[in-house]
């Protein structure tokens, strides 16, 4: 039907009002508008994927992209980016093998014992069973712990839990003024092999052993426990 005037364009659609067969005419605009609204509806969107989906979507594509660039760059193709892989696998379980599990940086305090009390004597034949089994770092920790239980059980220190390597060896040195250079780097061995990261050898817990056998027999300045009153 054509149109006169500024008369808005009507859409003519087959409709019956109040049950009579007299069609009825619908301006186009408000049938546009009225679709947009049907269609902007919840339920025509359920279908599509979320937005997790999408980032998913979007992730593994970037990576397939990243594998084809390599591929091409790399000699071999794919081969040579598998080979690629491989390698730098191994450097890092290597370095991890070689360095252990990082734990903390070596100037971290920490107590030097962590579980039950336990004798200097105990503590000595602990550091004696993971030597000859070629357990360097805990060979260590547990001479430089049985160091510090006999000078607690001889009262040239006083048994205070929470007690860190460097403490002891301070306190101890003020006790043992001759050994106290060597009982300074005994804790800072202690510190980093335990949480610095550094692996200890045969050497280090010789001169650790030597040191504990040592300071055993000197004989202290003071009686009495020293390391009281630096814990006060």
């Amino acid at each position: 039907m054509p149109t006169t005037g500024g008369a808005s364009p009507v859409l003519r659609v087959p409709a019956r009002a109040q049950g009579d067969g007299v069609p009825v005419d619908v301006p186009r605009v408000p049938a546009r508008e009225a679709a947009e609204r049907e269609l902007s509806r919840p339920i025509y969107g359920k279908d599509e994927p979320n937005v997790l989906m999408r980032a998913l979507d979007a992730f593994w594509e970037w990576l397939n992209d990243l594998f084809d660039t390599a591929s091409t760059a790399a000699p071999g193709g794919l081969l040579g980016v598998a080979v690629i892989v491989l390698v730098v696998v191994g450097l890092v379980a290597a370095l991890w093998w070689r360095l252990g599990t990082p734990r903390r940086t070596a100037g971290t305090a920490d107590a030097l014992f962590e579980d039950a009390p336990r004798t200097a004597s105990d503590h000595r034949a602990a550091a004696e069973r993971h030597a000859a089994a070629g357990r360097w770092n805990h060979a260590v920790q547990e001479r430089m712990r049985a160091l510090v239980r006999s000078l607690e059980e001889r009262t040239v220190l006083d048994a205070r839990p929470g007690r860190t390597a460097d403490e002891a060896a301070a306190e101890a040195g003020r006790a043992l003024p001759g050994h106290a250079g060597e009982l300074r780097a005994a804790a800072r061995e202690f510190d980093e092999v335990t949480y610095g990261g550094r692996t200890a050898d045969r050497r280090t817990y010789r001169l650790l052993k030597d040191l504990d056998r040592a300071v055993e027999r000197a004989k202290p300045l003071l009686d009495g426990a020293v390391g009281r009153g630096a814990a006060e």
